[in-house]
């Protein structure tokens, strides 16, 4: 469904979902197939499935206005919908009120670039409000997760893991009308093929009555529901487990937003009873590349689990080392990479795979990362967030999680002491926080 890599670039909106200012995904959702490299951050909050309140026309950074360029190009992609089979009762129903967005360009075209190391991004990815927030909603949503499992195949925790990556576990849909933002993109976006290929799949959808134009919300660049489906992959992979009719990713109620999950994981192959990966320990200065091997071989090879037992026979697997010799080393699975068909980046399928053996009950990575700094606890990085913010700096939410406001924040504090500008979460810069 997607992609992405690993010297974490994050790349474009909030990860597409929405009004998310910071979330894990590398940005274009399920079936975007344009996503190349991984970074992204986390916001986690408490476990609630409600659909996020539409943001109040006044904080828009720039208002919707008319444009007859754009009035234009609706009148002409109108035929080429009709084209497609959309009946000119859905179009103009879809079409009703809808206006060129601006503000929905600007983010496209200025999706600022933010670096982060993998294991800060893994750091988000299963902090300890992640993991709590996602064992909280894996007993909210047992049973329906429990007959997902046994339909589809895929464990429960995988799927809780990609919700909490996509949505914060429902917290953060998105809140833009969907028509509105496509048709934007289409006209005057950097990929206006692309997103006219979504807005036509959007119509279909709606066409088959699964949502009306209302409640058709999502990010500004087309990502739907709880888990961010693209349009293109809702149409060929979204299913109604409710039996209700409908394949309502939006609603309060997560379940087929889950199971299309499920669904698509299966469709690429997921196995059940494999791993995505295991921590492993690997004899000092081997070297591997992209070699695929049974576990029992790579123990004749010195490759172990953390605990120095070799690893089960689960199926061929490789050995990732995504900071090098000096940082933890993984035994990936098959289903590593379905995970990645996801989302296409090594860091997004560890994030994914790691939160899912934390929400299972297993412990953090073992081995210690090539950081080059004290790192802060989980909690001292919300003591230098308080800190920052008392001192005036912009730090919008207190919740562990460095990622680029926090970053930022952290710089412009260290420009104001005449410190080295490093913007690194250290236990030098508590101190100094403390000192000033």
């Amino acid at each position: 469904m997607l992609g992405l890599s690993a010297l974490l670039t994050g790349i474009g909106p909030s990860w597409a979902a929405g009004a998310v200012e910071e979330s894990l995904r590398p940005q274009l959702r399920p079936g975007s197939g344009l996503i190349t490299a991984a970074a992204v951050v986390v916001n986690d909050a408490p476990v609630r499935v409600l659909r996020p309140q539409q943001r109040p026309d006044g904080l828009r950074a720039i208002p919707i206005t008319s444009n007859p360029g754009f009035d234009r190009w609706i009148a002409g992609f109108r035929g080429r919908a009709a084209a497609q089979g959309i009946s000119r009762r859905v179009f103009d129903s879809a079409f009703r009120g809808v206006r060129y967005d601006p503000e929905v360009v600007a983010k496209d075209r200025n999706q600022s670039e933010f670096k982060r190391e993998i294991w800060d991004y893994l750091d988000s990815a299963a902090s300890p409000v992640r993991v709590e927030n996602g064992q909280r909603a894996l007993r909210q949503q047992r049973r329906a997760l429990e007959r997902i499992e046994a339909h589809y195949g895929v464990e429960k925790e995988i799927v809780t893991a990609v919700w909490g990556m996509e949505s914060t576990y429902g917290e953060r849909l998105g809140d833009l009308p969907l028509i509105g933002s496509m048709a934007t993109l289409a006209y005057d976006g950097r990929r206006g093929a692309f997103f006219e290929k979504q807005l036509i799949a959007a119509l279909k959808i709606l066409q088959s009555g699964d949502v009306t134009p209302d409640k058709m919300k999502g990010s500004w660049a087309g990502a739907m529901g709880h888990t961010q489906f693209m349009p293109t992959s809702y149409e060929a992979y979204a299913v109604d487990f409710t039996g209700d009719g409908k394949r309502d990713v939006w609603s309060d109620d997560p379940t087929d937003a889950l199971a299309s999950t499920a669904a698509y994981l299966k469709r690429f192959g997921w196995r059940k009873g494999m791993p995505w990966g295991v921590e492993v320990r690997v004899p000092r200065g081997a070297s591997y590349g992209g070699t695929s091997r049974m576990p029992s071989d790579w123990a004749a090879r010195g490759v172990v689990g953390i605990d120095g037992r070799p690893v089960r026979d689960f199926g061929s697997a490789r050995i990732l080392q995504p900071a090098g010799p000096a940082g933890a080393s993984f035994m990936v699975f098959a289903n590593f990479d379905v995970i990645k068909r996801y989302n296409n980046a090594d860091a997004y399928a560890l994030g994914v795979g790691h939160l899912s053996d934390r929400i299972a009950g297993g412990p953090p990575i073992q081995a210690s990362w090539p950081r080059g700094y004290d790192p802060l606890s989980f909690d001292e990085r919300k003591e230098m967030q308080r800190r920052l913010r008392r001192k005036g700096f912009a730090v919008e939410k207190i919740d562990g999680i460095v990622g680029p406001n926090t970053v930022a924040a952290i710089r412009a504090f260290q420009r104001s002491v005449g410190a080295a500008q490093d913007g690194l979460p250290s236990q030098q810069l508590l101190a100094l926080l403390k000192r000033s």
